[in-house]
């Protein structure tokens, strides 16, 4: 499976397709995003002092208030700033060249994120077998809200950065097969989000979940040229999930409204789980379908 926009995003790449400086450049960019972690908390500590830190890194464990949580999303930011630095150190590239042209990833970023909204809220004519609870007063949800879209726009734009543009270029730079450029990095993306504590079944099913996400933005990738597409899918995903109905104690601060169980009830999240992930391919299609339109 070649595209010409793949190829062309590729090719930077090409310059320093070893397997070896990947796995430096995976390691170097995974550092300075533990260290962008290290920075975020020791900030907390200056600013509330010890015991004040230790009270935010506890509120950050539960991620049930605003700012505990836009916290938690903003260590993500890490992998974009590991990568950026990584690209032009290790690879000898422009950082820019992990996103694809510019212009059209501007462009398909808007149209996968309009795309992706209106497919989430036609879904929800279909019942979800729940009335959600009320979570943040509308008018602190507002409030935070500017800095919400901010923050999870940068946290989705980082993943997407690390794992369909840095893994991905330089997996296709050195193998042919999507078996690897699409796979690999979608299974690292799956695993990322594994939670032993869920139980095995929902665990695995969460990295079934996420995985499945990963191929439908790493072909999107493909296909495009840019990140654009996959990220304004992610983003938008993450929007509805972080800040309009998320799971009652995971990333739920944030959210206006929460769900009336949380991540201990499997009975219940299987079945949903098992909807997002149907849901994700109708978005993926939906998003090529409009990009092909577009494009002509």
């Amino acid at each position: 499976m070649t595209y010409k926009a793949h190829s062309a995003y590729v090719a930077p790449a090409r310059a320093q397709p070893q397997i070896a400086w990947l796995v430096i450049g995976f390691v170097l960019a995974c550092a300075i995003c533990v260290l962008w972690v290290i920075a975020l908390f020791g900030t907390v500590f200056l600013i509330a002092g010890v015991e004040g830190g230790q009270a935010w890194i506890d509120r950050m464990t539960r991620a049930d208030t605003p700012t505990s949580t836009l916290l938690v999303i903003a260590t993500l930011w890490g992998l974009a700033f590991g990568v950026m630095a990584v690209a032009p150190v290790i690879h000898g590239r422009s950082a820019w060249t992990l996103f694809g042209p510019w212009r059209r990833m501007r462009r398909h970023f808007m149209i996968a994120t309009l795309v992706c909204a209106v497919v989430l809220v036609a879904s929800a004519i279909i019942p979800f077998g729940y009335d959600p609870v009320p979570g943040l007063d509308l008018p602190l949800w507002l409030n935070f809200l500017p800095l919400s879209l901010l923050v999870i726009l940068g946290q989705t734009g980082a993943e997407e950065l690390f794992f369909r543009g840095y893994l991905q270029q330089q997996l296709a730079a050195r193998f042919n097969t999507p078996l690897v450029w699409m796979g690999l990095p979608s299974i690292l993306f799956g695993l990322a989000h594994l939670d032993p504590s869920n139980g095995p079944v929902l665990a695995w099913l969460v990295v079934a979940a996420t995985g499945l996400f990963g191929l439908c933005a790493a072909d999107l990738t493909a296909r495009t040229g840019t990140i654009g597409a996959a990220w304004g899918f992610h983003f938008a995903n993450n929007v509805a999930a972080i800040l309009i109905v998320s799971l009652s104690g995971t990333l739920s601060g944030l959210a206006l409204y929460v769900t009336p169980f949380g991540a201990a009830d499997t009975e219940t999240l299987v079945p949903l789980l098992l909807r997002d992930m149907a849901t994700t391919v109708a978005i993926w299609a939906a998003i090529r379908f409009a990009l092909a339109k577009t494009a002509r």
